[in-house]
Parts: C-alpha cells; structure tokens; sequence
C-alpha cells in the first residue's frame, strides 16, 4: 500500500477517566484513520484516538503533554514529545 508518512503533535487531553488525543481531520488525522482502527474514531471533524491507562503508564504521558503520532510503516505511532525520566 502507498500512503504519504504523516507526523503531527498535539496534546493529551482527559475525557472522563479516559486519556485522549483529538486530531483534526484537515490536519492530517484523515491520514491516521485507517493505522487506528480499533483505538480511535472520528468525531465531528476529528479523529479521537483513546490512551489507554496502561501506554499513559508505559509512554510516561499525562493530561497536558505533547505527544507525536505519525502513520510510519503503516502503524499508528505514539511517544512523548518531551519524555520524562521514570522516577
């Protein structure tokens, strides 16, 4: 499959007790929806992904922090724009 590679960063939110990220779809989340399939889905003009509480645990994200998401190898991908050292 031939696709353009798409990086983008934005913030993690809280909805609930639930972790997200919402990517407008003109921005590039339109390019995502098919590597998220199963964590995320669109809403209105954005795609919603769900952190789960675990990948918050594991990437060291909180509500607030920047993270990085791109389709690279077809995958969705996620990791902290500014990681923090485990205690």
């Amino acid at each position: 499959m031939d696709f353009d590679v798409v990086y983008l960063k934005g913030p993690v939110e809280q909805e609930g007790e639930a972790l997200v990220l919402r990517i407008p779809l003109i921005a590039g989340g339109a390019a995502l929806t098919e590597c998220s399939r199963g964590i995320a889905e669109i809403e209105g003009d954005v795609l919603k992904v769900n952190i789960p509480q675990w990948l918050a645990d594991h990437l060291l994200v909180r509500v607030g922090d920047v993270v990085n998401v791109s389709n690279l190898n077809g995958r969705f991908n996620i990791f902290p724009a500014d990681p923090r050292r485990p205690n």
